[in-house]
């Protein structure tokens, strides 16, 4: 359970995109719920959490039950009531907001939060049902689509009998002038890893999608080639061992013949690979697209549809993997949630 990440909160907020998303909402939106005090919450449940080489924050059972289960147990406390096995079907106006319910049951409230999720987790809800309820009412929604997702790629079958499952390391991948840092993994149908995650919304919007892989980052195209001054023949044998390539790396770059060691230098620091799609949103860890930035005020509130306020994946906004998803679902909920208190206490009204 990847809560947060570490990293220096200038570097942090600028981990969030999204279609029409306004100058900077995330510095204000972090900055009312950051990395320390989800941290600290987490210690006020009874749960100590640890920051990985990686720069995650995990709690250090490494399991996520135990908190929610704390959670759960201090919500009961401060009163809250839970309705289990409702399925949100529709919202009105009365004389107050009128929730429907897909078992025919209703519920009044005076301001709403609506935290329903993106597309990609349908086993637990959240598949994107609500859109069209929303744009019923008149609230502009972007398609939602698969982020933080493999991508597809075309693989020769003898090269994936070979490497199938084997990872790519320490790599930097480019897309436009895009570029990430991390691993990715062969499998089947393309490619899979944090390293194309980052580079999700680029890819999307590329007519031709494609990335450059640079195989040996530390080392420049002359190092290789000093590296192989000697070698006349047999050049990628011998540039497994001189540049100790990973078999991964090998089976990519066999693919061609070479026959000095620029050229191959070369493709080994930009290696293009073009992709045709991304994997279905089924298979995606979460989902792009959603409530339009215009559509909200800075209470997350609706403006067509005062006291009524979205949080987490709903919104149009999407963030890598390393506990910027939690991170951003926390700090939209937060503020969605202050949003609603104060309106209903400037309503004059009791919260429902």
């Amino acid at each position: 359970m990847n809560l947060t990440h570490g990293e220096s909160f200038d570097r942090f907020v600028t981990r969030y995109s999204g279609q029409d998303q306004p100058d900077s909402p995330w510095r204000s939106l972090l900055e009312g719920f950051d990395p320390g005090k989800l941290r600290q919450w987490a210690a006020e449940l009874g749960v100590e959490t640890f920051q990985a080489t990686s720069g995650r924050v995990y709690p250090k059972s490494l399991k996520a039950a135990p908190l929610l289960r704390r959670w759960v147990e201090r919500l009961r406390r401060l009163g809250v009531q839970f309705e289990m096995n409702h399925r949100w079907s529709g919202l009105r106006r009365e004389s107050c907001w009128k929730l429907d319910f897909a078992n025919q049951t209703e519920s009044g409230a005076d301001a709403v939060v609506l935290a329903l999720g993106g597309g990609s987790w349908k086993q637990t809800g959240s598949d994107g049902a609500w859109k069209e309820s929303l744009e019923a009412m008149g609230i502009q929604v972007h398609e939602l689509s698969a982020a933080n997702c493999g991508w597809e790629h075309s693989w020769p079958p003898g090269m994936l009998a070979e490497v199938e499952g084997k990872p790519l390391k320490n790599i930097h991948v480019h897309a436009g002038t895009s570029v990430s840092i991390g691993e990715l993994l062969i499998t089947r149908y393309g490619l899979e890893g944090g390293a194309i995650y980052q580079l999700g919304a680029t890819l999307r919007a590329m007519p031709k999608p494609s990335i450059a892989i640079d195989f040996k980052p530390t080392f420049s195209e002359a190092q290789l080639v000093t590296k192989m001054q000697s070698v006349r023949r047999n050049f990628l044998g011998e540039a497994r061992a001189r540049w100790r390539l990973c078999d991964g790396a090998l089976a990519i770059l066999g693919r061609k013949v070479w026959e000095d060691a620029p050229t191959l230098a070369r493709e080994t620091k930009h290696c293009v690979i073009n992709l045709s799609r991304a994997r279905p949103i089924d298979e995606a860890i979460s989902s792009a697209g959603g409530v339009c930035w215009k559509e909200l005020d800075p209470t997350l509130m609706l403006h067509k549809q005062p006291g009524v306020f979205v949080a987490g994946e709903m919104i149009d906004w999407e963030a890598p993997t390393g506990g910027y998803l939690m991170q951003g679902c926390f700090a939209t909920g937060t503020r969605a949630a202050q949003g609603a208190a104060a309106w209903v206490k400037q309503s004059g009204r009791r919260p429902s």
